[in-house]
């Protein structure tokens, strides 16, 4: 992967986000992620959305539950830029899009709100993503 496409045309060729791809889509959020940015996007994996409950990304895509969807989502995505090494060794709590805290600790890996990096510093041309393996839920 390269540094010539955006999150969305990044996270498309990847080819291991087609559930993240499906959801961005479903909430009219695939403009914003093309947009200038930077953001840092923490993307579950395929198979972190296959942990969720059985119907769980079927009953979210709905139109009825955008807003659901969106604060999902957006839960998942920083405003900047933000690499691997600017957190290793410390504990970050920055407010995630949607206004949520989440708790970044690089002092063993990354793990995002316990949801382990298992991919870092993908570059895009106006962000990175950081590959998750468990889906973050809102609290509210």
């Amino acid at each position: 992967m390269s540094t010539t496409h955006d999150i969305v045309d990044t996270a498309v060729a990847a080819g291991m986000f087609g559930t993240l791809v499906a959801a961005v889509t479903a909430a009219g959020l695939v403009d914003t992620l093309k947009s200038e940015g930077p953001f840092t996007v923490f993307a579950p994996s395929d198979d972190a959305f296959a942990k969720l409950p059985a119907g769980t990304v079927e009953d979210l895509v709905k139109p009825e539950n955008k807003d659901k969807l969106t604060a999902i989502l957006t839960l998942h995505v920083l405003s900047g830029k933000v690499m691997a090494a600017d957190v290793a060794g410390q504990k970050l709590t920055p407010a995630s899009v949607n206004g949520e805290i989440l708790h970044v600790d690089g002092t063993d890996g990354v793990a995002v709100n316990g949801a382990k990096v298992v991919s870092a510093d993908i570059a895009c041309t106006n962000g990175v993503i950081h590959v998750i393996d468990t889906v973050l839920l809102p609290k509210g």
